[in-house]
């Protein structure tokens, strides 16, 4: 009661009556479960106008019946201040009334006397005007595109097309793009149809916010007005828009994005759906986690906002936008946005990656000029067959994001990623080496941002020579295969497939029909006796579909495995568990039936399982839709000869049917061997990798060779007669390569960077369609490569049917690796000429400081680069029958001798070699060339026993005598440093093959003795040797010398 006695008396509030023209008309808002609008007045006699707030519910139905222009009288009005905004407006109250204006019954009274008084202030302006140039300070050095601002008009025009109603986006006259996302949509903005006249006011013009937009956007903010004119009188379907759990709004509101980045938020949203909706659904893909787990699409879009919108983004004030009078506005400036990034379909990716590797494409960038101007018609085409380009995220503008459904596809037997538009193969590897082999990813949606997209590029093509490279009519065609490549730690999973629980039901003729079961024994992959054989086309032939008639072949592979337990049923799929289950099943017991070594057979649409079987591996094979235990004891009989179960130590084989599934479970390594497999196997699990020095070795007896290299070269190569026959065998293979069918690839590979060993692996195009990844700088493991001794004692392996690769690590980008492995970058060690004829088959190549002694033979040619005849004043010389070539091509070679104090090596010479070992330069030997090409050919044999060359000298010729004066002087004869190989092919000079005495002279001394007969070596490289460089070379020849003879010693002791 005191309390009421004491209280200060509250002055009543006065009611008005407000007259004025309406001249402006805000929408329906819903905030915090209220509904209101706002209406503005207009005096008749002045500017001033003022706000009035309606928000009784009985007064809403207003908003449908004002017109803008029109007089209006609003009685029982209040003066009220907004907490939130301080802005002052005038407040209906449950009596006010709503009265068409008539002078007549008006009484005039001045406006702004009533309107001035009130405890609250109006907003100062300087205070809205001080807030906008403090939001240009802030984005100036973030954002250098220049700010614009939008222009404020009013519009009448007809909706022709609904672009996104979710979005709130619509199409005016075919022409405009209007967006009403900034104001709120209720009652699912009915009306909004195409064929409805809608009247704007106070909209926004913005021109060409997105490059990939439409030019002219008109945005409606809360200050805009839009109003429904004429409903649609087309039967035109109507999209509600839905205002709960949107997720274009929710992620306009919490990010408060300008038009600009939402109409690209809104580009990626449909891009998602159109994409990958036919996979997971349209509503796992929109879903918004207010209250459960995120979309798909949220996944994808919240780290791309994060990282572009300012972290200090100030948040939408709808009372200053509504009220303020200096308008600010989510519309009011914008910067014109280039995408950040893209994600388009991978059909659209591969033909715009397909696009900029044909712009590319330039002959004389794939082969190094000092080779190709030597290489002669056939073999300058075939080293242009096969080449390629890479590309990364940053190679396109705007950057690509790569997003795609992992599958396993049935008929290319790889790892895929799919959309609705296309499918692009890839590889996936593991940063520490491990292969890829999560069979529960597949199904996923992934989406990786570094990766390398590969385009392989295979042409036909008729260069006569290097000179006409740069004509690119002498290419016949081009083929194109892509595939991209990454690491799974760059990829991030969006969406998880859902667990196998519904499978197709079995055909009518499958064994195993019943309830929906699932047996899962558990399957190990075993070495070195069981292995994975590489995938090829084989004739397998099903159990009970003998036939005469040829079938066709298809692609397979098969593996050995060890049957780790027994078989199980389950009633329900999301019961199967693998590892506790197994402890207690597993016999330990060796040669015991749950340890039996199977042959799997995968053929046709089951060879799928590929690419994520791999050695030392646990698996589990799932047969859906079967009640029968014995389904895995029908071990069949041939399809296979007796002899490959012999072979492979399996008493049966097991074809595997295209409706089962292969679950990986976990690595043997990874599992306590006590737990699961006897010591016994562990022990013989694992095949031996060996090391490419060890395949050197002249004591190595392996015939199927594993080991793992980089490789520093590839390159397209003719095969030699016997090669040629056997890869021509299969006929199928030929039509589906993208390669001639007597082309052979080579793969020069080392062991590690800096190596000297380098090793060469031919591989048939028969198995080069399903091969990816072989690239420069890639390190890959070969298994079940066949090692070959050729008859010059060359070590080399070729690619046979039981083999198969892996990559280990993906190339580096950036880094250029030298055009031959052989080269100078691949830093050769250092080595005596003495050491040469103790370990010869351990040297791949050296290098040497020696001295040049004496030049023996020098032939200098000129050759037709279509039949190699000899090439003569600007013709051919072969007569019968004529040849129709008019392009020669030059070539040389050179027969010296060095030494270097300890020995005496012979060393050839071919082509720019001869011009280092002679001292010319590169006009200095141009000079050489252009006169040898007017007589065709020259051939001076300064030592030794003939060369062998067509041609015989000229004794009266002036460059004859040129030649032989320069292979005598100091300029030829001097102190090198010789990059070498050693040369086991037949010398056309013979060559003792026994001890020869020879004579001696050291100064009044003569004696004989017998010597070995001198090393041929193939000159790689020849660099002058200064005189500071010789000093160190020296103490390092020293320093080498007490350690043994030969640096690059092998296991011989």
């Amino acid at each position: 009661m005191q309390l009421l006695i004491t209280r200060v008396p509250c002055r009543k509030r006065t009611k008005l009556n407000v007259a004025g023209e309406l001249a402006r008309l805000s929408s329906l808002l819903c905030i915090h479960h209220k509904t209101f609008f706002f209406l503005f007045l207009k005096c008749f006699t002045s500017a001033a106008c003022v706000p009035v707030l309606v928000q009784k519910p009985a007064q809403l139905a207003w908003h449908h019946v004002l017109k803008l222009g029109h007089g209006y009288v609003l009685t029982a009005l209040s003066m009220s201040g907004l907490k939130m905004s301080g802005h002052k407006v005038f407040v209906t109250s449950f009596s006010s009334c709503l009265r068409p204006y008539h002078a007549e019954q008006v009484k005039e009274q001045p406006l702004d006397g009533g309107w001035q008084e009130g405890p609250i202030q109006p907003v100062c302006p300087q205070a809205s005007v001080h807030l906008s140039s403090l939001l240009e300070l802030r984005y100036e050095d973030k954002r250098p595109v220049l700010t614009k601002e939008s222009k404020i008009l009013s519009y009448v025009g007809t909706i022709t097309q609904v672009l996104n109603a979710q979005a709130g986006l619509y199409e005016l006259d075919n022409k405009v793009c209007l967006c009403l996302a900034y104001q709120q949509a209720l009652y699912f903005a009915r009306g909004l149809r195409p064929g409805a006249r809608v009247e704007l006011r106070d909209i926004h013009l913005l021109q060409k916010p997105l490059s990939s937009f439409h030019s002219i956007v008109l945005g409606a903010c809360l200050h805009s007005t839009v109003l429904l004119k004429d409903f649609s009188r087309l039967s035109t379907f109507h999209q509600p828009v839905a205002s709960s759990g949107n997720l274009y709004l929710e992620l306009l509101f919490r990010y408060n994005l300008s038009l600009p980045l939402y109409l690209w938020v809104v580009s990626l949203i449909e891009m998602l759906e159109q994409r990958f909706s036919s996979f997971f659904g349209r509503r796992q893909l929109l879903l918004f986690s207010k209250h459960q787990s995120p979309g798909i699409a949220e996944k994808f879009l919240v780290p791309l906002l994060d990282a572009v919108v300012p972290s200090e983004n100030q948040a939408r004030n709808i009372y200053s936008e509504i009220l303020g009078e200096i308008h600010e506005c989510p519309l009011h400036q914008y910067q014109p946005l280039e995408p950040p990034c893209q994600a388009p379909a991978l059909s659209l990716l591969c033909s715009m990656a397909e696009q900029k590797s044909l712009e590319t494409f330039c002959p004389s960038q794939l082969l190094s000029p000092l080779d190709a101007q030597h290489m002669n018609t056939q073999e300058l085409n075939c080293r242009l067959a096969w080449s390629y380009n890479t590309f990364s995220a940053e190679s396109f503008q705007p950057r690509m994001v790569l997003l795609g459904v992992l599958r396993v596809s049935s008929k290319s037997s790889s790892l895929q990623l799919q959309d609705h538009s296309s499918v692009l193969p890839c590889v996936i590897c593991r940063r520490d080496g491990s292969p890829f082999a999560d069979t529960a990813l597949i199904g996923s949606l992934l989406q990786v941002e570094t990766y390398q997209l590969v385009v392989e590029m295979f042409v036909q093509s008729d260069f006569p020579s290097w000179e006409q490279l740069l004509n690119l009519e002498h290419v016949r065609e081009k083929k194109t295969s892509l595939y991209v490549q990454f690491y799974f730690e760059d990829a991030q999973i969006l969406s998880h497939p859902k667990p196998l629980t519904g499978e197709r039901p079995a055909s009518r003729g499958s064994p195993c029909l019943g309830r929906k079961n699932h047996g899962n024994p558990k399957v190990e992959l075993d070495s070195p006796d069981a292995k994975k054989e590489g995938l090829m086309p084989r004739n397998y032939m099903p159990s009970g579909e003998g036939h005469e008639e040829k079938q066709e072949l298809q692609p397979s592979f098969q593996a050995t495995a060890m049957w780790m337990g027994k078989p199980r049923l389950w009633a329900n799929p999301r019961e199967i568990r693998s590892l506790p289950e197994l402890e207690q099943t597993t016999d330990h017991m060796e040669g015991s039936e749950t340890q039996q070594r199977v042959l799997l057979l995968f053929m046709g649409k089951s060879s799928r399982w590929f690419p994520v079987l791999h050695p030392n591996g646990l698996y589990q094979i799932v047969v859906p839709h079967c009640t029968d235990l014995g389904v895995f004891k029908q071990l069949c009989l041939p399809p296979v000869p007796e002899r490959v179960l012999d072979q492979s130590c399996c008493p049966s084989c097991l074809p595997v049917p295209d409706t089962w599934h292969l679950q990986h479970e976990t690595w043997i390594s990874c599992l306590a061997y006590p737990q699961l497999v006897p010591e016994s196997v562990l022990l013989s699990m694992g095949q031996r990798v060996s090391s490419i020095p060890d395949l050197f070795n002249p004591r190595f007896t392996g015939s199927l060779v594993s080991f793992c290299g980089e490789i520093v070269e590839r390159a397209s190569c003719i095969p030699i007669k016997y090669e040629r026959q056997s890869a021509s065998s299969n006929t199928q293979g030929h039509k589906e390569s993208l390669l001639p069918s007597d082309y052979n690839v080579k793969l020069s590979v080392i062991a590690a960077p800096g190596s000297s060993f380098v090793l060469n692996v031919y591989i048939t195009t028969t198995f080069l369609k399903h091969l990816r990844g072989l690239l420069p700088g890639a390190k890959i493991l070969f298994q079940n490569l066949e090692r070959k001794i050729s008859r010059f004692h060359n070590v080399y392996c070729i690619y046979v049917a039981s083999s198969c690769i892996r990559i280990i690590a993906l190339p580096v980008p950036g880094v250029l690796l030298p055009l031959s492995p052989k080269g100078p970058a691949s830093s050769p060690q250092l080595v005596l000429l003495s050491s040469l004829l103790l370990q010869p088959c351990s040297l791949s190549h050296a290098q040497v400081f020696c001295h040049l002694s004496h030049v023996l033979a020098l032939s200098l040619h000129w050759i037709c680069s279509l039949c190699c005849s000899i090439f003569r004043e600007g013709r051919c010389t072969r007569q019968s029958p004529p040849c129709p070539s008019y392009t020669g091509v030059s070539q040389a070679s050179a027969r010296i001798l060095v030494e270097d104090g300890t020995g005496e090596a012979l060393v050839q010479c071919r082509n720019q070699q001869v011009a280092a070992a002679l001292g010319l330069n590169s006009a200095e030997w141009e000079a050489v060339q252009s006169c040898v090409q007017s007589q065709g050919s020259i051939s001076i044999q300064l030592g030794g026993t003939s060369a062998g060359t067509a041609c015989v000298e000229e004794p009266d010729d002036l460059l004859v005598w040129y030649l032989r004066s320069l292979c005598r002087s100091p300029v030829a004869c001097r102190p090198i440093l010789l990059t070498f190989s050693l040369d086991r092919k037949p010398s056309k000079i013979p060559q003792p093959v026994t001890l020869q005495l020879r004579r001696f002279l050291g100064m009044e001394v003569e004696f004989m003795s017998q010597v070995r007969p001198r090393p041929i070596l193939t000159s790689l490289n020849i660099q002058e040797a200064e005189h500071t460089v010789l000093s160190y070379l020296n103490s390092k020849r020293t320093l080498s010398l007490r350690h043994g003879p030969l640096p690059i010693s092998t296991e011989d002791t």
